[in-house]
């Protein structure tokens, strides 16, 4: 099971187990992270826990048990174990993406937990004659390669919302832990399904005043957001043009010339994020660096995509590829990545991601009805509190399987996932019917607050901070025009503006807004760059046979696309993820 997924070099890996319990566990670290080193154990060798991923603690956590008279010699993490023989109510307590296996020998009982939010997933089987549990499902797969089955829900749920929603896998009989977990065994045998928090917990707050809400966002930040920045290992910023990451940066007070910061670029000209993100580490005085996606990525992209789809086991589509590429970029720069990614989901209630209907023709008729039940199942989620749905229901289902492709390599960090600043975020004051959006955004008062400097420009969609307004009317329009511009060329376009781009590409008018917000414009790469890709995937005799497509509509889409004359950038995402998880999981069983 280690095996599938030591994925680099500088992994580490061990194995622990409890013959007389029935307890058998492995781990896979990267070196020097908060959890290498494992397992801890207490002082009598009665209580030993494997961790993995990060917990950001109180600063006076460690205070706190060496008073108590524990040895807290070794790893970061090896102050875990004695929180969980102090707090009873463990690990309630614990803060970050995290999961980990407690083995009590005094009680002769094991506990399997995670995170809040299941942002560190746990992977499981429950079979009659034993309980499997993994980091990733593949490890399952590896010791029961008879679950290799598709599971046609969790398919459907792909190609309507692009990710799998409610714990599901690809794979039929291979489920998610749920976010908040502490499921307890005793001799082998699951013996609960405990849950130690729940996201009601923070629904029943009380809202509060506005300026009691600021007051409190600006305290958690002031207290928790330090606690990102430390470690053994050097730590690197990534800057966007957007307000998360600038609102890190106003109020992360870190010494000039300490923190190297980095921004993805295109390979057409600066994008709006590079330009701001420039400005941003000018102002504090840090280096910066942009990381660029090009024709390198482009080169090896279909390697790119297989290891992606291989790490995310198809639980995000081949759009996010490059992801893996930065991210290898990224580690030359620093192996800890703060990023500001759940911001503006938590803060804002931005959504992320929704149900579409798919082309027509494409899916075979008899798999249509799980595309429209997956539709259904969004409509139900999305009626649960905003946070509840940003923080424990998009985290997990959409973004998990992003931020597994980044942790393969990097250990990512993000400072609005915090306990702290979550539960707080459910206690805004309810806005008033009428206001614009930007004088609800409490994070434009957050930058001017933090550090009024980094409030004196714009952010890469024209927001301003600062309480005059800073921008013509002509530059908003411009900003506004480009942005959807590009959007449309490389996603939404109709198929009919299609046709007439496609009559007047001897003029390049793309040329005038491509690059100018987005890095990728995967439109172009499909029809040019990776025509020969596609089409080798595509039109394979294997995929036109695969039950749930419709032969004619899967051509009809490559060829249409690589003429040029048409746009189904979004469904060849879909179809060669699909291929590619087919191909990688599903054929060779």
């Amino acid at each position: 099971m280690l095996a599938t997924f030591r994925h680099q070099p500088f992994y580490r890996s061990g194995t622990l187990s409890d013959v007389r319990m029935g307890v058998y566990c492995g781990w896979v670290v990267q070196k020097e992270s908060f959890a290498d080193g494992m397992p801890v154990s207490n002082e009598s060798r009665d209580v030993s826990l494997v961790f993995s991923g990060e917990e950001y603690p109180d600063p006076g956590t460690a205070r706190r048990l060496i008073e108590r008279g524990h040895s807290l010699e070794g790893n970061g993490a090896s102050y875990l174990v004695h929180d969980y023989e102090q707090d009873p109510s463990f690990p309630a307590g614990l803060n970050g993406m995290f999961h980990g296996l407690v083995i009590d020998r005094g009680r002769e009982m094991a506990m399997l937990f995670n995170d809040r939010y299941g942002m560190h997933p746990l992977y499981f089987y429950h079979a009659i004659d034993a309980f499997y549990f993994a980091a990733e499902a593949k490890a399952i797969l590896a010791v029961r390669p008879e679950l290799r089955t598709p599971d046609l829900q969790s398919l459907g749920e792909f190609v309507a919302c692009g990710c799998v929603m409610q714990g599901r896998t690809m794979f039929k009989d291979i489920h998610a832990l749920p976010g908040g977990s502490a499921w307890r065994f005793r001799c082998a045998s699951l013996e609960s399904k405990s849950s130690y928090f729940e996201p009601r917990e923070w629904e029943q707050q009380e809202a509060l005043a506005p300026a009691d809400y600021y007051q409190e966002l600006c305290g958690v930040l002031e207290r928790n957001l330090p606690r990102y920045f430390v470690g053994q290992r050097p730590v690197g910023m990534t800057l966007t043009g957007g307000l998360d990451t600038r609102v890190i940066m106003a109020w992360q007070k870190t010494p000039a010339g300490t923190l190297p910061c980095y921004t993805f670029g295109g390979m057409f000209r600066d994008c709006e994020d590079v330009r701001v993100a420039r400005k941003v580490a000018d102002v504090c005085q840090q280096p910066h660096q942009v990381l660029t996606v090009g024709d390198e990525f482009l080169s090896r992209f279909a390697d790119y995509a297989e290891r992606s789809t291989y790490l995310t086991e198809g639980a995000v589509d081949v759009s996010r590829t490059s992801d893996l590429y930065i991210s290898e970029k990224a580690r030359t720069v620093a192996p800890v990545k703060i990023v500001g990614t759940y911001g503006s989901e938590i803060i804002r209630h931005q959504v992320t991601f929704k149900p579409l209907t798919p082309m027509s023709g494409v899916y075979h008729p008899d798999f249509l009805p799980w595309v429209a039940q997956a539709q259904s199942t969004y409509a139900e989620v999305r009626q649960a509190h905003p946070v509840t749905f940003t923080a424990f229901r998009q985290s997990p289902w959409h973004h998990r399987p992003i931020l597994a492709m980044e942790q393969s390599l990097l250990t990512v960090r993000s400072p609005f996932l915090d306990n702290d600043f979550v539960r707080i975020a459910f206690r805004a004051p309810k806005i008033n019917r009428g206001h614009r959006a930007q004088d609800e955004d409490v994070r434009l008062r957050l930058v001017q607050d933090g550090n009024s400097k980094l409030a004196e420009f714009r952010s890469d969609n024209g927001v301003c901070c600062h309480p005059r307004p800073l921008l013509s009317p002509v530059t908003k329009t411009v900003l506004k025009f480009t942005y959807k511009a590009e959007y449309a060329y490389d996603y939404g376009m109709p198929q009919w503006v299609a046709r007439v781009d496609h009559c007047l590409a001897p003029l390049r008018l793309e040329r005038l807004f491509l690059g100018r917000h987005k890095l990728l414009h995967f439109r172009l790469w499909y029809r040019d760059a990776l025509a020969g890709y596609v089409r080798q995937m595509l039109l394979d005799p294997r995929t036109l046979s695969r039950p749930y497509l419709n032969r004619a509509g899967v051509e009809e889409v490559v060829r249409g696309h690589l003429r040029g004359d048409r746009n189904y950038t979004t469904e060849i995402h879909k179809l060669l993820t699909l291929e590619l998880v087919q191909r990688q999981f599903f054929d060779s069983q």
